[in-house]
């Protein structure tokens, strides 16, 4: 009895070894299986929230990869027209690179960031991330603004998405203070 539940195991034992083998090649031939991409040529695409248009996006390249993490990513260009109510233009932005993580509704602008509202501000930098859900624009590199009578750097910045209330980190460089907010002697 004790021969036959030894060979019992032994053969149990030679099953589950055979079992687990796998073919090199098809490990291989499994890492190499593509995600199919798709790639849209000059594109013209609207964002609308509550039927009115809140933004344009014009590009001359968007590719979209359907994988664990959908995406669209914009790898040679983009512009962005941002709207008020009325659809005239609030805000525009540019940007050499751009990803938009379609699941979270998060944008990441990099390389020669730019964004100018409508009263001259204009942002500089070379990273930036857009939350369309809070409406809000943040970065933690440095960013350079240009306002049309004073210059602010500073490594940090959060903004609403028009880019009309902004909050600099670390700012540097000589800032205008209206005479009103000085206090009086």
């Amino acid at each position: 009895m004790h021969n036959t539940f030894l060979k019992a195991a032994f053969l149990t034992g030679c099953f589950f070894i055979s079992a687990c083998h796998n073919d090199y090649q098809e490990v291989q031939d499994l890492a190499k299986k593509k995600i199919p991409v798709d790639k849209v040529s000059n594109v013209e695409s609207y964002l609308s929230q509550g039927g009115s248009v809140k933004a344009k996006l014009t590009a001359p390249l968007m590719t979209i990869t359907q994988a664990d993490t959908p995406r669209t990513e914009f790898p040679t260009t983009l512009h962005v027209d941002f709207y008020d109510t009325t659809t005239k233009v609030q805000s525009r932005l540019f940007a050499k690179y751009g990803l938009y993580y379609t699941n979270k509704r998060l944008v990441l602008l990099r390389d020669s960031v730019i964004i100018i509202n409508v009263d001259g501000d204009t942002l500089n930098c070379e990273e930036l991330w857009w939350d369309q859900d809070k409406a809000l624009i943040y970065t933690n590199v440095p960013v350079h603004i240009r306002k049309p009578d004073e210059s602010i750097d500073g490594t940090g910045l959060t903004a609403d998405q028009n880019f009309n209330h902004w909050t600099i980190t670390n700012a540097k460089g000589p800032i205008n203070v209206p005479d009103s907010t000085l206090p009086s002697n």
